[in-house]
């Protein structure tokens, strides 16, 4: 078994500082970088493991806390199993935060996340991939498009508002993609009804982005959550497949044959 390594870092951007959680092979060689957008409950244990066990299949994985303009972790106090009808609080409180966030905002981060990963001696040359949950799914896609040279695969799970009638809907950015995308969508999700995924297939299908979208029959928003009400176990190990080949997919013709990088001060 692979032994990981987890620690904190500090990404200096354009607005401040985002704290973020950093994931990687113990044996201290340049692995190909994954970018993990978070969720709308953010960085917290949960995600924290996600990024472990992405990171024993040999890659070194990013979790920035997408908020932290609003504070650093944790933004929200979370109870260790959320349920959101249960405690509709939380969303009271998460809901401004998340407009907030707004496209160019979260574009102009995605750089500085970029440009860390591209700076730290843990990552071996080359695009990154990118996955995404909720309304990281959603980042993700922007991502893939603001910045399609350095991304080489995306995969979003349970997205949200993916297609909108917006005139920054992040399906429009699919002419700009080059890199391969899967989407898992969840079941009768009332944040990406079918007409989204209809107008999401149709754009990524017209640009001619490699692609697969799938629906998971029964599943609700937040399957991948093991911590929320809405984790189904059968859709998360599916979820958890298909983000694994398509990373190995990926990532085995651009570093099969990886040169060691050179030594940097910065983890």
């Amino acid at each position: 078994m692979t032994v990981v390594q987890g620690t904190a870092v500090d990404i200096v951007t354009e607005d401040g500082t985002a704290d973020a959680y950093l994931a990687h092979p113990g044996d201290g060689a340049a692995h190909p970088a994954v970018l993990l957008y978070m969720d709308a409950f953010g960085l917290r244990p949960r995600l924290r493991a996600m990024a472990d066990r992405i990171a024993e299949a040999g890659h070194t994985v990013l979790v920035p806390n997408v908020f932290y303009r609003h504070g650093r972790t944790p933004v929200v106090e979370l109870p260790e199993f959320i349920d959101p009808s249960a405690r509709p609080e939380i969303f009271e409180q998460l809901g401004p935060i998340m407009q907030s966030l707004t496209p160019e905002l979260a574009m102009r981060d995605a750089d500085a996340y970029l440009r860390w990963l591209d700076g730290s001696s843990l990552v071996a040359d080359g695009p990154v991939a990118l996955t995404g949950y909720c309304m990281g799914a959603r980042l993700a896609l922007l991502t893939a498009g603001t910045y399609p040279e350095r991304v080489a695969a995306v995969a979003g799970f349970h997205g949200g508002r993916l297609a909108t009638e917006d005139p920054d809907s992040p399906h429009l950015v699919a002419e700009h993609i080059t890199a391969e995308l899967y989407f898992g969508h969840a079941d009768q999700d009332p944040a990406l009804p079918v007409e989204q995924i209809e107008r999401l297939e149709h754009a990524l299908t017209a640009a001619g982005v490699r692609h697969r979208c799938e629906v998971y029959p029964g599943a609700h928003h937040g399957f991948t959550q093991a911590d929320t009400a809405a984790y189904n176990q059968e859709a998360d190990e599916r979820h958890w497949a298909e983000l694994l080949d398509l990373l190995k997919r990926t990532f085995r013709p651009l570093f099969g044959a990886r040169r060691p990088r050179p030594s940097r001060v910065r983890p």
